[in-house]
């Protein structure tokens, strides 16, 4: 793979950084203009890779993996990172939880310093919704769909055999969704909030919307 970085060329940008191709790494290292095509000498910094380790979690079960990332990146907490581990022989997408970095829980760190990744899957994710029937009786459902499902607040949603009305969703920072027409991603989803369909509620709420 050609690495591509952004410096100022000589011939058609002199003032301004932009696009060069990596031809020859190194010491003497070449790169060509993407805007021109002039190519010549130039001094780059060659990025250090960190390998990290990564716990990922889904539902009850841990694994551990290993992702190879440049040294200077900075993660945050809620950031999205592929994990590649080469040794495993598996490439995942996932969210970060949490970051342990100089022997504390921090929520934001450079590659170097952090010792372990925590993370949640969000190729595919388990849903948990509150489903309201009657008064008092609510029943806890969970469905697992592809993490850029989209959930909406007043839509109707099937839940196996069971059609439910969401009303409200609670997503990861603690925040509730609950205008008509609010659209939230399921990876980013704590709780949703419904009514089954064909309970008395549900229908009041259909004909008044849950906003």
């Amino acid at each position: 793979m050609i690495r591509e970085i952004e410096v100022e060329c000589p011939s058609c940008s002199p003032k301004e950084e932009v696009g060069h191709q990596v031809l020859k790494e190194g010491q003497s290292a070449l790169v060509r203009c993407l805007e021109c095509g002039h190519v010549r000498p130039a001094k780059i910094k060659t990025p250090k890779a960190s390998v990290l380790k990564v716990i990922v979690s889904k539902l009850d079960i841990s694994r551990t993996y290993k992702t190879k990332l440049d040294s200077e990146i900075v993660l945050h907490v809620d950031d999205e990172i592929v994990v590649d581990d080469e040794e495993a022989e598996i490439v995942f997408p996932i969210m970060i939880t949490a970051l342990d970095a100089r022997g504390k829980r921090v929520m934001m760190a450079k590659a170097e310093d952090i010792e372990t990744i925590w993370g949640r899957y969000i190729d595919e994710v388990t849903v948990k919704f509150s489903a309201q029937s009657g008064i008092e009786k609510t029943e806890v459902i969970e469905q697992c769909v592809p993490g850029d499902y989209e959930f909406v607040v007043g839509a109707e949603e099937k839940v196996g055999n069971t059609r439910l009305f969401i009303t409200k969703i609670k997503v990861k920072d603690g925040e509730f969704r609950s205008r008509k027409g609010d659209i939230v991603l399921a990876k980013y989803v704590k709780r949703i909030f419904a009514r089954k369909k064909g309970d008395g509620s549900y229908q009041r709420a259909s004909q008044k919307g849950p906003w």
